[in-house]
């Protein structure tokens, strides 16, 4: 095994997942704990070993416990590379995170890269842009989970570890492989954990030659897309059989997200002619209406994928909807996450059900708790990463007797085409 890397969520699991593949590197992805998945008889041994801690939203304890076990799996599984997969922008249990893999491990550095140019994030002198606007004043300075205020990487680490940081620019960056691998080495000797700028591609290519050969990494895929050329690894393709998509059904797309670009992604798909249908979360809270809307969404997507027609399953978007839904699970007791995820719970259960009454084998799904949620009621616990079909965005099929060909999209990625791309792909393959 070449690497094995610890996500906190399935969508950057997949992610970074791709940026291996496409190399010709075989990446499995496994849900942990479950990670008993690594030694299934049948299953060829896979190059690049994602573990899936889905942590994000947990506590910063809960959060520690998990990526130390994963990361003590993958030690056991034969790893000597390690990456430490985080969102893009730095939402989640970051700091925690790091510390518990370098904790199990025994080491006290790593080299935090977090800039992925293809999807408008550079960090330029330790401060994080998304799309040329300043993290903090991006669509995520108000996530509900983890609202960024800051843009100052350092800044946002230092506050979450008890371990050092510090910062190499990317003036230094620009002087090429070596003068970069003098300042980690540099870096290695005062901090414990070194951010390095993103500038460009070019950047990354530069940091991937000069980082080949440490033994801990942390930050976002990126860097992964540039790591095989400077191991070395030669580019390949590997033959597979996939399940051929079943007669007569359309594909279905689950849309739970509420970022601004999977709203342009539906408007997009809706443009094309594909029938929606909208949950109403608000008939969620009471078990005899939740049931009913669940049955009722059910049905109709169903009849419409068994009459040939793709079918958009989405959440309602509409600012007064979602504020009554946060209201009412307030009310109850809920946090702002808690109703989320009841509403992402409510949406797995309707894929489910379409599934079962249909066997259909062809999926795409959007936002990373939805993904969560749905790969979790299907009982999914591997995935092989198959084809990209934008940057930071694959194809994946289930490990299993009945293979799925899915795609578990992150809701802050994709351009407004990319659910029509998406379906394309699933139903061409």
């Amino acid at each position: 095994m070449i690497m094995g890397v610890v996500a906190d969520d399935i969508t950057g699991s997949n992610d970074i997942g791709i940026m291996f593949a496409k190399a010709g590197l075989l990446a499995h992805v496994y849900a942990f704990p479950g990670a008993e998945s690594l030694a299934a008889p049948g299953v060829e041994a896979p190059d690049i070993t994602i573990l899936d801690t889905n942590s994000r939203l947990d506590p910063p304890d809960v959060a520690y416990d998990k990526v130390f076990a994963a990361t003590r799996v993958l030690m056991a599984a034969g790893c000597t590379r390690f990456h430490n997969k985080t969102c893009s922008v730095f939402r989640g249990n970051i700091g925690v995170e790091f510390d518990a893999m370098l904790d199990a491990l025994g080491q006290e550095f790593a080299v935090v890269v977090l800039g992925f140019p293809k999807n408008g994030r550079q960090t330029i002198d330790g401060i994080h842009y998304v799309r040329g606007v300043k993290l903090e004043e991006s669509e995520f300075r108000n996530d509900p989970a983890h609202p960024m205020r800051r843009s100052n990487l350092v800044e946002i680490l230092q506050s979450q570890t008890r371990r050092t940081v510090g910062l190499i620019d990317h003036q230094v960056v620009a002087q090429g492989e070596d003068a970069l691998r003098e300042a980690i080495e540099a870096a290695r000797e005062r901090w414990n954990y070194v951010i390095v700028d993103v500038v460009d591609q070019d950047a990354l290519k530069t940091i991937a030659c000069a980082v080949r050969d440490c033994p801990v990494l942390c930050g976002s895929s990126a860097i992964a897309e540039e790591l095989p050329a400077a191991w070395g690894v030669q580019p390949s393709e590997r033959a597979e059989t996939l399940p051929p998509p079943v007669e007569g059904l359309g594909v279905l797309c689950a849309a739970g997200s509420l970022m601004p670009q999977t709203a342009a992604q539906l408007e997009h798909l809706r443009a094309r002619g594909v029938p929606a249908f909208e949950l109403d979360p608000r008939g969620l809270f009471e078990p005899d209406t939740r049931e009913q809307t669940v049955r009722e969404l059910t049905e109709r997507l169903t009849h419409a994928l068994r009459s040939g027609q793709d079918a958009l399953l989405h959440t309602a978007r509409a600012p007064e909807t979602v504020a009554a839904v946060r209201a009412e699970g307030a009310r109850r007791g809920l946090s702002e996450m808690g109703s989320a995820r009841q509403v992402s719970e409510a949406l797995a259960e309707i894929v489910a059900r379409v599934i079962e009454q249909t066997s259909l084998n062809r999926l795409l799904v959007a936002g990373g708790e939805t993904s969560n949620a749905v790969a979790r009621r299907l009982g999914i616990r591997g995935l092989r990463i198959w084809q990209e079909i934008q940057p930071g965005l694959p194809s994946c099929l289930t490990l299993g007797e009945q293979p799925l060909l899915l795609v578990l999209k992150s809701g802050s990625f994709g351009s407004p085409e990319f659910f029509g791309q998406a379906l394309d792909h699933l139903k061409s393959r």
